[in-house]
């Protein structure tokens, strides 16, 4: 098996989170790579990027303090894993009811400074085909960046990556990011598959209570994320403390109705 395939599946079967193990237990392949949970971090906003028409751009111009951000770093000549990722995300995206561009936006970022902007642009039309939904503008985009600026940003957000000279490849783990409307990590998504679930409440979360119905609040008030899980569980305590508290006010919705029932009635004038 060539070297570059090795590094993928030995990315793929550790479950893509090579940081969960001990950097002595690491096959040399998956040494400095993998992803950290940084909830919170600030990305920075002034970083210098390109978008696929080569125009020039920064993160903080995505950032609208409105709308979520997903946010995937890969690399667009990558043989296998990078691809899968965005697979993966482009499904996930097109069970999701609200689109790209309009209640959330998507970012591509690659990592790898030998990319050009007619790369990115011939990357951005075969998703966008594949997502199937018109794009307003800066909705799903693709960027490019020297490595100083695209390092910066990986770094912020806890995502690791190393180049191979012999393959002259890069070895990365798989994995997404939800950001906020201003720009910090609400939440890390290892993996390469993304449930439209767990991207709906990913972006209910983000969008600090812009997106989504009550219901949805309350769905969301259900789950969390578990990272062992690599998805969104029940949170049994959440469910036990909002049962109790619906028992509470349906009996005191009974206690209050008996109350009415069984009053007694008032005597008769003389």
């Amino acid at each position: 098996m060539p070297r570059a395939s090795l590094i993928v599946a030995i990315a793929m079967s550790s479950a893509l989170g090579a940081t969960a193990l001990a950097e002595e237990a690491l096959p040399p392949e998956l040494a400095g790579i993998g992803i950290d949970e940084r909830p919170g971090a600030q990305v920075p906003l002034e970083i210098a990027l390109k978008d696929e028409l080569g125009r020039p751009v920064t993160m903080g111009g995505y950032l609208d303090g409105t709308r979520p951000v997903v946010l995937v770093l890969a690399y667009y000549r990558c043989p296998m894993l990078c691809s899968l990722v965005m697979t993966g995300m482009t499904d996930g995206l097109k069970d999701l009811a609200w689109t790209a561009g309009e209640q959330y936006r998507v970012l591509v970022v690659s990592f790898d400074p030998r990319d050009t902007v007619q790369i990115a642009r011939d990357k951005r039309e075969n998703y966008v085909r594949e997502y199937g939904r018109l794009i307003p503008e800066r909705g799903f985009e693709f960027l490019i960046g020297d490595e100083a600026n695209v390092k910066k940003l990986a770094d912020a957000v806890g995502f690791h990556y190393r180049f191979d000279e012999k393959t002259q490849q890069y070895a990365h783990a798989a994995g997404a990011f939800v950001l906020t409307p201003k720009g910090r990590v609400s939440r890390t998504m290892w993996g390469i598959t993304f449930p439209g679930r767990d991207l709906r409440l990913a972006l209910l979360e983000a969008s600090e209570g812009r997106l989504g119905t009550a219901w949805d609040r309350v769905v969301l008030y259900c789950y969390h994320y578990d990272s062992s899980a690599r998805g969104y569980v029940l949170a049994a305590t959440r469910l036990m403390r909002a049962g109790g508290l619906l028992s509470v006010l349906l009996l005191g919705i009974f206690l209050w109705r008996l109350s009415r029932g069984t009053r007694l009635p008032r005597p008769r004038a003389a």
